[in-house]
């Protein structure tokens, strides 16, 4: 016989994930919007970097950015949205926050790849109740005695 027990954080597991999307969410899409709007110069500075087709990595920066980072916020495809944001996140992170050869950059490499562990979470468990996708599946769950 198997018994299952509630752990005590359980009860607040929707409203967590909310919140932590709304977080990591606050970091993506004001950047993405950034890029959109300061387009040449977003250009500019991927170009910079040596980027091949920086007009092309911008609208790659800009859809991840704004285009996931809305979708996690709103939690609609949000393990995908986050598996797209991880992805993104470790391909420019050694462009942008090379420590090796700017020390600076450091703590902005490693937290970015904190960030990436944080996305890798969502893409495994999924944005929760309080979320679009959430709504989506509780219309198809049966209902509970």
């Amino acid at each position: 016989m198997t018994t299952t027990t509630s752990h005590p954080l359980d009860a607040a597991q929707d409203a967590m994930s909310l919140i932590g999307r709304i977080l990591v969410a606050v970091l993506f899409v004001p950047a993405g919007w950034g890029k959109l709007v300061g387009f040449a110069g977003t250009v500019g500075y991927i170009a910079s970097k040596g980027v091949p087709l920086p007009e092309v990595a911008a609208a790659f920066a800009i859809f991840f950015e704004l285009g996931c980072g809305l979708a996690l916020l709103f939690g609609w495809k949000t393990r995908w949205a986050a598996l797209g944001l991880a992805v993104f996140t470790i391909v420019i992170t050694p462009i942008f926050h090379p420590f090796w050869a700017d020390p600076s950059q450091k703590l902005n490499f490693w937290k970015n790849l904190a960030i990436t562990g944080g996305l890798l979470g969502f893409a495994s468990f999924g944005g929760g109740a309080f979320s679009l996708d959430g709504r989506r599946f509780a219309a198809h769950r049966p209902a509970t005695a």
